[in-house]
């Protein structure tokens, strides 16, 4: 029986993407994770998977075949808070870990399907898995390039997506602004969704940044990608072993948080049976609220990212993905559904 690994399994990626393996009825699974925060167990709860082991206790048990073969392992065990100035931790963490798991699959002849980050192009305004476009503004996408380009090198990933003088698949996928359900234990990291569908229950509106950086109020612009699209393109290269490379994975289509916003409130609108108002209507009546953008973020905040999706779609990857007014309102009703 297929055996497959998923690090990060209790988080939010990595519990999609079990369910959507689940879905295929694939149960083999090796749940890795770290537990300290107890309420992520939630998103295992409803899981079908033959084993959970901690992270301190997996990645060198692995390395020396303590879970006889394993097919592929989707490593999405990250620190993923941006915030996050603890260098060590984060390199630690992100990239040794992540190392040690790439030479561990090589040895096992396990495929690695890896979680990498749009936050490899930080300052960029181009969003092309190409060295001169990766411009990282943090230590956490200092972390997921330095690994990237470890397997550009250990690999002989070219620009074309090749993989040269390698037989097991290695992918990365280059993860922009991902929301739905299951990131409920992130806190502030959780999506702008989450945290609009929270602010319009608590305090009847939702807040948005004014204008900044060009933009007009709640105009800047970001790859918003649904869950649901992220486990898709996930399970298509693992149903083709033969192509590796690192891709972005986002929409190709970037839409303004005023978007997010009124399909947040419309969403609920309707299903408190209300019809869904415009964004100017939104505005006047008090739902929307536009706030001076913050001092602190200045210089350090990304106005605008749009994924190139060239790479991927050269591998004949046609995955159709939801537009923003699609994706959040399947999510508001999932998160109304919870309680």
């Amino acid at each position: 029986m297929t055996r497959i690994v998923v690090t990060g399994a209790a988080g939010f990626i990595g519990s999609n993407l079990i369910k959507g393996l689940n879905t295929r009825g694939l149960t083999n699974i090796i749940a890795v994770d770290d537990l300290t925060q107890g309420d992520k167990f939630r998103n295992l709860a409803d899981l079908q998977i033959a084993d959970y082991v901690d992270a301190d206790d997996f990645y060198n048990a692995f390395a020396g075949g303590a879970y006889g073969q394993v097919e592929a392992v989707f490593h999405e065990g990250a620190c993923s808070d941006t915030m996050e100035m603890n260098g060590k931790y984060m390199m630690q963490n992100n990239f040794a870990t992540s190392v040690q798991l790439y030479q561990a699959c090589q040895k096992r002849g396990a495929r690695l399907l890896y979680a990498s980050s749009a936050a490899t192009y930080g300052g960029s305004d181009t969003f092309r898995e190409e060295p001169a476009f990766e411009h990282p503004l943090n230590v956490y996408g200092y972390s997921k390039l330095l690994f990237d380009q470890r397997m550009r090198r250990e690999c002989g990933l070219d620009f074309q997506r090749a993989m040269v003088g390698k037989t097991m698949q290695v992918v990365g996928f280059r993860y922009f602004n991902v929301y739905g359900p299951r990131e409920q234990h992130k806190g502030r990291m959780a999506s702008v969704a989450f945290h609009q569908f929270n602010q319009f229950r608590a305090e009847g509106k939702v807040k948005l940044f004014g204008d900044y950086g060009g933009y007009g109020p709640g105009a800047q612009m970001r790859d918003f990608v649904f869950i649901d699209d992220v486990v898709a393109v996930n399970l298509w290269f693992y149903d083709h072993p033969g192509i590796s490379g690192i891709f972005n994975l986002g929409t190709g289509r970037a839409q303004p948080f005023n978007d997010v916003a009124s399909s947040v409130v419309n969403s609920l609108r309707q299903l408190d049976h209300l019809p869904p108002l415009r964004l100017d209507e939104l505005s006047a009546a008090g739902l929307l609220e536009y706030v001076p953008f913050p001092d602190a973020l200045r210089g350090k905040y990304q106005c605008y990212t749009q994924a190139d999706l060239s790479a991927l779609r050269a591998t004949g990857c046609d995955h159709t993905f939801a537009d923003v007014q699609t994706g959040v309102a399947q999510y508001v009703s999932w998160l109304a559904r919870q309680g």
